[in-house]
């Protein structure tokens, strides 16, 4: 597609007065670095010398992340443990600019937090610690009322379901949140999991991936043409009733079909440096433009660029937002 300039300087420029709530699972994502100069005498495993350590934000706190970048106000929500690495999540949340007030703590389960040891620039070791069970009843009750209470005071204008599958996004936390939102007018957006896959009934923007589909919908989905995707969208909405089935197609580029419109919006020719999080900066930037166009095919172009601007780089990285603009005029003005 083509669009006019002032209009996409519009869309950029609008975006700095958006708030969006971002609901899922978040991670703390450590990376230790060293040297390894010898096997250990007490097992045939190499020892690692450290030198470096660093903490990031992961899942759906990247998410977030993302959309700060893109200059949006922020609120994260989710359930971290009473612990020193959900302090640490918590205090990097609040660094980046992000509101973390409907962060909750349970002494019930750990921080979810991924350590990766590495020599080299080359990934050794991963060690996760974590606790995927659903919210308890006394876990899920205070969050579900926590949240519901801030949306109807605050009205944000988007609110983003981030799922990696790590017991937040339960059923019943799903469909409370997603209805409150349609009842008082707040567009969602979906990144969903196999597991609560069908529950996200009417929510504006259902984006899964390829893989995702599959599994969700146990469709083999081998030529991934238009028509193909477009019965894929038709089962969806059967079953969810929602407003934007947004597929992305990895290499391939992304699909969308609102139920009057649909197309393949291929990816633009790149030097792939590294695909981690592309899909936390494709849900955030397509939320974002959606909110503030409502325009199906303006979202797909510019969350496929913003997608694969940031796989250019090595590790995960949020969308620089003057790049994104610079890139977005380019190729989609006249």
């Amino acid at each position: 597609m083509q669009t006019n300039k002032a209009e996409l300087q519009k869309v950029f420029d609008n975006m700095d007065g958006l708030h969006v709530v971002v609901v899922g699972d978040v991670m703390l994502d450590n990376y230790w670095w060293g040297n390894v100069d010898r096997i250990s005498p007490e097992a045939p495993v190499p020892i690692v010398s450290l030198h470096r350590r660093e903490s990031r934000l992961g899942g759906a706190a990247n998410v977030a992340l993302n959309c700060k970048a893109l200059g949006a106000k922020v609120t994260l929500a989710s359930v971290i443990g009473d612990d020193s690495e959900g302090a640490s999540l918590i205090k990097l949340a609040n660094d980046a600019g992000i509101d973390t007030s409907l962060i909750t703590q349970s002494w019930r389960r750990p921080t979810t937090t991924k350590t990766r040891i590495l020599s080299r620039n080359q990934q050794m070791m991963r060690i996760d610690d974590e606790v995927t069970d659903e919210l308890y009843p006394d876990e899920e009750h205070p969050f579900i009322d926590v949240v519901l209470k801030y949306l109807q005071r605050v009205k944000p204008d988007a609110l983003i379901f981030e799922d990696y599958n790590k017991g937040l996004l339960k059923e019943n936390v799903i469909q409370r949140i997603a209805a409150h939102c349609k009842e008082i007018g707040i567009v969602t957006a979906v990144d969903p999991k196999h597991k609560n896959f069908l529950a996200y009934k009417d929510v504006t923007i259902f984006k899964p991936n390829l893989k995702e589909v599959r599994e969700g919908l146990n469709m083999p989905i081998e030529n991934t043409d238009e028509k193909e995707l477009n019965e894929v969208h038709s089962k969806l909405n059967a079953v969810l009733h929602h407003e934007v089935t947004f597929i992305t197609l990895s290499e391939k580029g992304v699909f969308y079909n609102n139920g009057f419109a649909s197309s393949i919006i291929p990816s633009r020719i790149r030097n792939i440096a590294d695909v981690s999080g592309a899909g936390d900066t494709v849900i955030a930037t397509a939320a974002l433009v959606y909110t503030l166009t409502k325009d199906p095919d303006l979202m797909a172009e510019i969350s496929n660029l913003a997608g694969g601007l940031v796989c250019e780089e090595v590790g995960v990285v949020s969308i620089k937002k003057d790049k994104l603009r610079k890139e977005s005029e380019a190729l989609l003005c006249p």
